[in-house]
């Protein structure tokens, strides 16, 4: 007696193009501190970046939308039961089957992603953190994956490499902390660690006053600083991997190099506006990282 051939769990190639612009999609509408899946990179690694992105930016909401509030963990391991379907090509929603093919055709370290997951657990249940190790160790599984992914998009995976993507990654993401204080604040959060906070004599209560006290400027001048010191640790990455990438790494370092600026240029007065970047500015930073 005849069977039934297995039904493949993989959808056609139209199905997996309409499921990259998706992702595509959701990655130009969000504002963010650097490119991505920008044209600056070639198109063929583009999608996967774009994939890696809208499989991130909707669990970072579900962590943080007001939308998702009193269900934020329930549907966090809903998307890592998706992401582990996924692995295993299985997958229905536009941003997996982009990321099972992503996945597939490159052999992502699947890891990386259950350490995203893990990062925005983190925000639901931690609203502060002690030490700047503390931190840094939540940049670990918030920021720098994405960075070793990319490079892994490109088969750089050279140690030095991954620890020089690893500091701009990391910098990036306290250059949003900074950069968020105010709306932070607002959803409970203070990302200053609590042993600077008592070095420069200005506590969280003070911080919630939305004061720019001389304290609360020395405090964010500090945090400045060192993340540009990160910064400088990735500084030659650009150049080491060149072509592209190379460019776009350049770009995101002067991003976020020119955000720490424009907050120092409001005197560190980060209730007042968020400093952020426009379309202008990039437009500056790419002549500038063009002949650098």
């Amino acid at each position: 007696m005849s069977q039934e051939p297995p039904v493949s769990l993989r959808p056609d190639a139209a199905r997996v193009r309409s499921a990259y612009d998706r992702c595509a999609r959701i990655a130009r509408e969000h504002y963010e501190n650097f490119p991505v899946a920008s044209l600056l990179l070639p198109g063929g690694a583009r999608r996967h970046v774009a994939a890696i992105y809208a499989f991130a930016r909707q669990a970072d909401d579900f962590a943080d939308e007001p939308e998702y509030a009193g269900r934020r963990l329930e549907l966090l391991a809903g998307w890592r039961g998706k992401l582990v379907r996924a692995e295993r090509g299985d997958a229905d929603d536009d941003i997996f089957i982009a990321l099972a093919d992503t996945l597939a055709s490159h052999q992502l370290p699947v890891s990386l992603l259950h350490d995203l997951l893990s990062a925005f657990e983190q925000d639901v249940r931690v609203t502060s953190y002690e030490t700047f190790a503390d931190l840094m160790e939540y940049c670990r599984l918030s920021a720098n994956p994405v960075g070793r992914l990319v490079l892994h998009l490109f088969d750089r995976t050279e140690e030095p490499l991954l620890t020089a993507s690893d500091a701009i990654c990391s910098a990036l993401q306290l250059a949003n902390f900074w950069q968020d204080i105010a709306l932070d604040l607002d959803k409970g959060r203070c990302y200053i660690p609590r042993e600077d906070q008592r070095r420069f004599g200005c506590d969280e209560a003070a911080i919630r006053t939305r004061t720019v006290s001389p304290a609360f400027t020395e405090l964010m001048r500090f945090q400045i600083e060192r993340t540009r010191l990160l910064f400088a640790q990735g500084d030659a990455l650009p150049r080491q991997v060149g072509g592209r990438l190379g460019f776009e790494l350049r770009l995101v370092i002067l991003g976020g190099g020119r955000v720490l600026d424009r907050i120092e240029r409001v005197g560190c007065d980060i209730f007042t506006r968020r400093p952020a970047l426009s379309r202008a500015d990039w437009g500056r930073l790419a002549l500038r990282a063009a002949v650098s």
